[in-house]
C-alpha cells in the first residue's frame, strides 16, 4: 500500500516521541475519561461509530468538543477507494500531535483502515497506540482497561469479522435527533470484482426482524422521524436466516421487515437502500406502492448498462432486466425516486461500453447519480484484469456523465415547481441563519439536495407543508404553507 505520509504530515519517528509513547504505556491511567471521537466514511460505519460511543458511555466516559482535551482519541476509519486511505491517514497523523502537546493518553485506529493494513500500519504508525477491526469494535472497553492496566501484549486487535450488534448493544445516536442509520445486516456476499468490502467487512450477517424493530421502536422514543435502512446489500438481507431469501418471486422477509417497521409509532419515513435490481421483487414494490410511510425513495446501484462489463463486474443482472425493474416501479410507483451509483472506466470498458453507460443514463433518468471512477484496489479480482482505461480518458468519460446527468435532474426537478410537498425540517441554512433547510422524502441525508425555505417559521425535527417556488440544478426553494 501506499501511505500518505509523503505529504504536509509525517509520521514523527524521532527518539524523544517514542520515549514519550513507550514511557507512558505502564502508567497511562484515563483519570477523566475524556474522550474525542472522529467517525469516516459511510453511514455503515458511523452505525458502529456509535456503538463503541454507547458501550464507552455506560463505561463513564464524556465527550471532549476539542481533542486537545481527550485522554482518549479514537478514529473509526474508511478505505474503501485512495481518497478515503488518505483522509484516514491524515486524520490520524494530525490528532497524533496531541499526544505531545495535549492530553491525549491513548491514540485508536479503528474501522476499515485498520481492518485492512494493521500490519503495515504498526510498522508505518508508531503514533497508534491501538488498532481495532470492524469485527472486534464493541470490545473497545475492556481494550482500553487493558491498556490503562498495561497488559495488552498487542497492539492489532483483527480478526476475520463475525460481529454485528444488535438491540440489546447500547447506541449513542449523534445523527440529528430526528433521524438514525438502522443497519439490517453487515457484510457482502455479492462478491463484486471492484469491491473490496468482503474482505474489509466479511461474509453476510443478517439481523432478526425482532431485532431491527425493537432498535427502531427504541430510536422512535428519542423522537427519531425517519429511519433510513442501510446494509452492504439490502436485497441479500435475511438469506442467511431461517425462512429467507426470494421463494416463488417473492422476498417474505424483507416483505415482513417493512411491514413491521412502518407501524412503528413515531416513525413518520422509512426509507430504502442499496436494494439491488436482480433480486427487488414486486411484492416489495407493491408494499412500497401502498405504504404511507415508506418513502417513495430507493437507492438501487446498477454500476453499469453495458452486458459485457458487468459481466467482468461479476453483477448477477443485465441491462434488459435493470431496464425492467426500472419500468415497473415507476408503472406501480408514480412519482418514485431513484437514486443509483455507476462506475466509469472498469477494466475493458470500450467506447461501445462507454456508449451504452451512457445511453443507459439517459433512458432510466435517475433523480440521483453517483459517478464514480474506476481505480485499482488491492485485494480486489478487477486489479488483475488487463485493458486497464487510460486516465485522462476516464476524467472525459465522468465529465460527459455528470453533465448528462445534471441536465436529467434540472428537468426533473421541474415537476416540483408550484407543488407543495411534506418537507422535514433541519433548522438554519448552513449558509445563513436567515433561511432553512430541509428535505422532502425523494432526498437522503448528506447525499441528495436541499429544499431551502425562505418564508415560514419551524424548528428542526417539524414536518411542514412546503409550496416549492422556485427550482434549482439539484435543490428547490419554496415557502411554509402549514405543520404537518
Amino acid at each position: 500500500m501506499t501511505f500518505p505520509s509523503q505529504g504536509t504530515k509525517k509520521p514523527h519517528s524521532n527518539y524523544v516521541y517514542f520515549h514519550r509513547c513507550f514511557m507512558t504505556l505502564d502508567t497511562r491511567k484515563f483519570q477523566e475519561k475524556s474522550l474525542y471521537f472522529t467517525s469516516l466514511g459511510c453511514s455503515k460505519n458511523l452505525v458502529d461509530s456509535q456503538v463503541m460511543l454507547g458501550h464507552l458511555k455506560l463505561d463513564g466516559y464524556t465527550i471532549a468538543q476539542e481533542p486537545e482535551n481527550a485522554e482518549v482519541i479514537i478514529v473509526n476509519t474508511c478505505s474503501f477507494v485512495e481518497a478515503a486511505k488518505v483522509e484516514s491517514i491524515e486524520t490520524v497523523l494530525g490528532l497524533a500531535d496531541h499526544k505531545i502537546n495535549g492530553n491525549c493518553k491513548a491514540l485508536v485506529m479503528s474501522g476499515c483502515m485498520a481492518q485492512r493494513y494493521s500490519n503495515e500500519l504498526e510498522g508505518e504508525m508508531p503514533e497508534v497506540d491501538m488498532f481495532i477491526g470492524t469485527g472486534e469494535y464493541h470490545k473497545i472497553v475492556p481494550l482500553l482497561k487493558a491498556m490503562e492496566e498495561g497488559k495488552l501484549e498487542k497492539k492489532s486487535f483483527v480478526e476475520i469479522p463475525r460481529y454485528i450488534h444488535t438491540e440489546f448493544d447500547p447506541r449513542l445516536n449523534t445523527s440529528p435527533f430526528y433521524m438514525a442509520w438502522l443497519k439490517i445486516s453487515e457484510g457482502c456476499n455479492r462478491n463484486c470484482t471492484f469491491c473490496i468490502i468482503p474482505t474489509l467487512r466479511g461474509k453476510l450477517r443478517s439481523r432478526t426482524v425482532n431485532s431491527l424493530v425493537k432498535e427502531a421502536e427504541q430510536l422512535a422514543a428519542t423522537g427519531v422521524r425517519e429511519m433510513n435502512l442501510i446494509s452492504q446489500d439490502f436485497s441479500d438481507y435475511g438469506v442467511d436466516l431461517e425462512g429467507g431469501g426470494k421463494k416463488e418471486g417473492k422476498n417474505p422477509m424483507i416483505y415482513e421487515l417493512l411491514s413491521r417497521l412502518e407501524k412503528v409509532e413515531g416513525i413518520d419515513w422509512v426509507r430504502v437502500f442499496y436494494f439491488y435490481p436482480d433480486d427487488l421483487t414486486e411484492d416489495v414494490m407493491d408494499l412500497m406502492a401502498k405504504s404511507t410511510k415508506i418513502t417513495k425513495y430507493l437507492d438501487m446501484p446498477v454500476q453499469h448498462f453495458a452486458d459485457g462489463v458487468l459481466k467482468r463486474m461479476n453483477r448477477r443482472v443485465t441491462e434488459e432486466v435493470i431496464h425492467q425493474k426500472i419500468k415497473i416501479l415507476r408503472e406501480k410507483i408514480p412519482g418514485i425516486v431513484l437514486r443509483t451509483s455507476i462506475i466509469v472506466g472498469f477494466p475493458g470498458e470500450t467506447e461501445e461500453d462507454f456508449e451504452a453507460l451512457l445511453r443507459g443514463i439517459q433512458t432510466a433518468r435517475f433523480n440521483h447519480l453517483g459517478v464514480f471512477k474506476y481505480s485499482d484496489e488491492d485485494g480486489t479480482p478487477a486489479i488483475r484484469l488487463k485493458n486497464k482505461v487510460p486516465q485522462e480518458i476516464i476524467d472525459e468519460r465522468f465529465e460527459k456523465l455528470y453533465e448528462a446527468q445534471k441536465e436529467i435532474a434540472r428537468e426533473l426537478n421541474q415537476q416540483y415547481l408550484g407543488k407543495i410537498i411534506e418537507v422535514l425540517v433541519e433548522g438554519a441554512h448552513e449558509e445563513t441563519d436567515l433561511l432553512l433547510q430541509g428535505r422532502h422524502a425523494g432526498q437522503a441525508p448528506d447525499i441528495d439536495g436541499k429544499v431551502i425555505i425562505n418564508d415560514g417559521t419551524a424548528k428542526a425535527g417539524d414536518l411542514v407543508q412546503v409550496e416549492i417556488t422556485e427550482v434549482l440544478d439539484y435543490d428547490l426553494v419554496g415557502r411554509i404553507i402549514s405543520k404537518s
